[in-house]
C-alpha cells in the first residue's frame, strides 16, 4: 500500500497543475494565483482553523497556534484526513490546488504529523504563498 503514495501524490500535483492552467486560461474578473508550484511561508491547516487564526486578533496569534496543533487522522494506506488545527510553514514548497475564497487557497503540502511527514491538502492564505519561478 505504500506503493501507492507516490502516484496518487503525482496525479494530485498533475491534476493542481491542470486545473491552475484551466484557471488561468478562463479568465475571470477576481484575480488568481498564476502558478502551479509554489512555496509558502506563513500559516496552514484545516479551512476552519485558518478562519478563525485569521480573525483572531494580532496579539493572540502566537497562542492560537500553540493551542491548535494541527492532526490527522491517517489510515493504513498512508493517506491524511479529517485534519484539523493550524500548523506554521517556513519556505514550504506546495502545489496549488485551488482558490478557496479571496484571501485563502488550498494547497498541497508537505506536513509533519505525529507518524511522519505526508502530503496533505491543507489551506493557507493568499498573501503567504510565492510562485515558483
Amino acid at each position: 500500500m505504500k506503493y501507492l503514495l507516490a502516484p496518487t501524490l503525482a496525479a494530485l500535483i498533475m491534476a493542481a497543475g491542470t486545473a491552475a492552467k484551466a484557471e488561468t486560461s478562463a479568465g475571470s474578473d477576481t484575480p488568481r494565483q498564476q502558478c502551479a508550484i509554489g512555496y509558502v511561508t506563513g500559516v496552514g491547516g484545516s479551512a476552519q482553523s485558518v478562519r478563525e487564526y485569521l480573525a483572531t486578533p494580532d496579539r493572540d496569534k502566537y497562542r492560537y497556534l500553540a493551542d491548535n496543533p494541527f492532526q490527522c487522522q491517517i489510515s493504513d494506506e498512508g493517506r491524511a484526513s479529517a485534519c484539523t488545527g493550524i500548523t506554521s510553514l517556513r519556505h514550504e514548497k506546495v502545489s496549488v490546488y485551488d482558490d478557496i475564497d479571496n484571501a485563502t487557497m488550498a494547497v498541497v503540502a508537505r506536513v509533519e504529523l505525529d507518524r511522519g511527514t505526508y502530503p496533505v491538502i491543507i489551506v493557507v492564505p493568499k498573501h503567504d504563498v510565492q510562485c515558483e519561478e
